[in-house]
């Protein structure tokens, strides 16, 4: 039924750029918050980055003024933008969709790794 499916992710040294995708599909996806969250060898997962249907962002700190996330509506997909990538990016980052009811979708998570 939903399916997340994230592209973008793989290997960057620090400094570089990665530009995540995620396409959903199965539902209306209207009214949703979208977002990015990533999970760090021992460490919990972490929220990076929401967008609401109507547009309003939210950052975790340390990836502010770095990080951009958007979200196209009528294609059902969220990507986040990765600037300046510092070695502490590296995770494994995954799509989520919070829809009503309180559903909550994930995508199957794709590995960013920043390192020389």
């Amino acid at each position: 039924q939903v399916q997340l499916v994230e592209s973008g992710g793989g290997l960057v040294q620090p400094g570089g750029s990665l530009r995540l995708s995620c396409v959903a599909s199965g539902r209306d996806f209207s009214l949703t918050i979208m977002g990015w969250y990533r999970q760090a060898p021992g460490k919990e997962r972490e929220m990076v980055a929401t967008i609401t249907s109507g547009g309003g962002t939210n950052y975790t700190d340390s990836v502010k003024g770095r990080f951009t996330i958007s979200r196209d509506n009528a294609k059902n997909t969220v990507d986040l933008q990765m600037n300046s990538l510092k070695a502490e990016d590296t995770a494994v980052y995954y799509c989520n969709i919070v829809a009503r009811y309180q559903y909550t979708f994930w995508g199957q998570g794709t590995q960013v790794t920043v390192s020389s």
